[in-house]
């Protein structure tokens, strides 16, 4: 069986041969499915677009957790925005500086599918007594918060691009921006995903633009992720912290992020499309 979905809207697919359907689950929200591949392991989509693979999502859990945290002194507490797959809470109890890691995730749904079918993706970070989850709309419950958060993980899903050509609307709007704002500590960071760079560069500009308007710092960096058709691009905000070109000193060890790729992360993508 091949399985066809969209990198960009009906200009750019790609295509990969499944041998099994693993789950398949419509909850509230979305729809839920998860697919072994020959060549990316099980991947894990919504509404029928792709969220991760096996094959690669360290690469973009890592880069997308891990190069704020790196470029931190001391970060005690964490908000994770999404991200029910527990991937980036892996990555955040990987980290022994944080003693507080609060997520926010609409659908429990997801959270289940993947504790089941993903179990190495969180690898047990749901049950770390650091762990704090709270199944609920984001919008809300970011208002009623008060404590201060060194580092903001927004792990939502794409920005997609109508079939008409027409860019979808944000998913998340300047009001929600500025509550973050609010909530993110002196010398924190504020990341978030944002879609293929060199596909759908409409996403970093479309965020970048509404956090330029709340934040006094902003900026992007990538990663190799071949199943989202080669890129990831991530977008990055705070009160005036800024994060450094080469790798900082750590004394932790990670898979995909070394020298070589943290410096790549920074470095202009050398193809242009259109």
């Amino acid at each position: 069986m091949q399985l066809h979905f969209p990198i960009r809207s009906d200009k750019l697919s790609m295509s990969v041969q499944v041998s099994s359907h693993v789950a398949h689950q419509q909850s509230a929200f979305q729809t839920i499915d998860i697919y072994e591949t020959l060549v990316f392991g099980r991947v894990l989509f919504l509404d029928g677009h792709v969220q991760l693979a096996e094959l690669d999502e360290h690469a973009y859990h890592e880069s997308l957790v891990q190069i704020p945290l790196l470029n931190m002194e001391a970060p005690r507490r964490a908000l994770v925005i999404g991200g029910g797959d527990g991937g980036v809470l892996r990555e955040l109890v990987r980290d022994p500086r944080l003693t507080e890691i609060h997520m926010v995730e609409i659908d429990q749904a997801v959270i289940d599918v993947c504790r089941e079918h993903l179990p190495g993706l969180s690898d047990g970070a749901f049950d770390s007594d650091r762990v704090s989850l709270f199944v609920e709309d984001a919008f809300p419950f970011v208002k009623n918060l008060t404590e201060p958060y060194d580092l903001i993980v927004m792990d939502s899903t794409d920005v997609y691009e109508e079939e008409d050509g027409g860019l979808s609307e944000q998913l998340w709007t300047p009001d929600f921006y500025r509550d973050l704002h609010r909530l993110l500590a002196p010398n924190g960071f504020l990341v978030t995903q944002a879609d293929n760079l060199l596909f759908c560069p409409y996403s970093l500009e479309g965020v970048l633009g509404t956090f330029g308007s709340v934040f006094a710092k902003t900026g992007h960096y990538q990663a190799i992720v071949p199943s989202f058709g080669g890129w990831s691009g991530y977008a990055w905000a705070s009160h005036g912290a800024t994060m450094s070109p080469a790798m900082p000193a750590s004394d932790r060890t990670f898979r995909y992020l070394n020298e070589t790729t943290y410096a790549l992360a920074f470095q202009p993508l050398p193809f242009r499309v259109g």
